[in-house]
């Protein structure tokens, strides 16, 4: 009461008036040249607080600060390659993680439309790929088929022609070979969701058989549920499908492999406390 009495007494009526709290000075506030330096990081490379924190120097719960201080959208919300406001993004705190590696494996597929000869509209421009529109044959699409571990987010994944149950069978045998080569020998359970491949093909089944797995469905319309692989191939979209202009789909197709590997190894996974998924899984002999 004596703060507003004084205030009173000095000001008159403008010292009632409501005044912000903020000290006059925070001596301990990260620097504008470092606040600069992670803005321009986050510009430049369009990766989140844990994966800027080594290549700034800069604490991530500080860069989470610095980011949000300078209304810097969510990376979900952004265009991959322009960095543009694209969408609003939905976060849940609703998560779960199973106990072992190769407990649960998520299985999924994503298209991705092709590329023909000489790149599409992102390297020729809108302007040429429109003049062109009804001429050129559709080519088709890509589908990139993937598995990721739920315990260690291990992931692999292959670009193939189609989506039938012959091709969805090869592919969950042989990304079952890879976890084995990178120590997860085996896997318990497969979940997918409702598609007619995984549901209906004698040829699955006998896959998920063959790998002594039991075969697990999500709940028609709750994508959810497989929650990690739909992150997983937003993730691929936005570091490598979309991270770069190609020229062609084998070229998109031959840089999967190495980006694989760096994610498998190198990316820090904030669900990992920034580690890669390769620091979940039993080192092999």
């Amino acid at each position: 009461m004596k703060t507003w009495i004084d205030r009173y007494a000095c000001e008159g009526d403008a010292g009632l008036a409501t005044r912000s709290s903020r000290p006059h000075t925070s001596p301990t506030r990260t620097s504008t040249a470092t606040e600069q330096a992670v803005l321009t990081a986050r510009a430049e490379h369009r990766y989140g607080q844990d994966r800027l924190a080594p290549l700034t120097g800069v604490p991530a719960r500080t860069i989470g600060r610095i980011l949000h201080r300078h209304h810097v959208p969510r990376l979900a919300a952004c265009d991959p390659i322009t960095g543009e406001v694209i969408r609003s993004s939905k976060t849940t705190t609703r998560r779960y993680e199973r106990d072992r590696p190769g407990e649960l494996v998520h299985v999924d597929v994503k298209k991705l439309g092709k590329i023909p000869e000489g790149g599409g509209w992102r390297a020729r421009g809108r302007a040429a790929t429109e003049a062109e529109k009804g001429r050129r044959p559709k080519i088709g699409y890509d589908y990139v088929h993937a598995m990721v571990d739920d315990h260690s987010r291990l992931a692999y994944a292959e670009v193939l022609a189609d989506e039938t149950g012959q091709t969805c069978a090869g592919f969950l045998q042989r990304a079952a070979a890879y976890f084995a080569s990178r120590g997860i020998t085996r896997i318990e359970r497969v979940i997918t969701d409702n598609a007619f491949a995984y549901r209906h093909s004698a040829a699955f089944r006998a896959a998920v058989a063959g790998l002594r797995a039991k075969q697990k469905f999500i709940r028609p319309h709750c994508p959810w549920q497989n929650g990690k692989i739909e992150r997983f191939n937003r993730t691929l979209a936005i570091e490598w499908a979309y991270r770069q202009v190609f020229t062609s789909s084998a070229r998109r197709q031959d840089a999967l492999a190495p980006w694989l590997e760096y994610y498998n190894t190198e990316r820090g996974h904030a669900a990992l406390g920034g580690h890669p998924p390769m620091n979940r899984v039993p080192p092999t002999s």
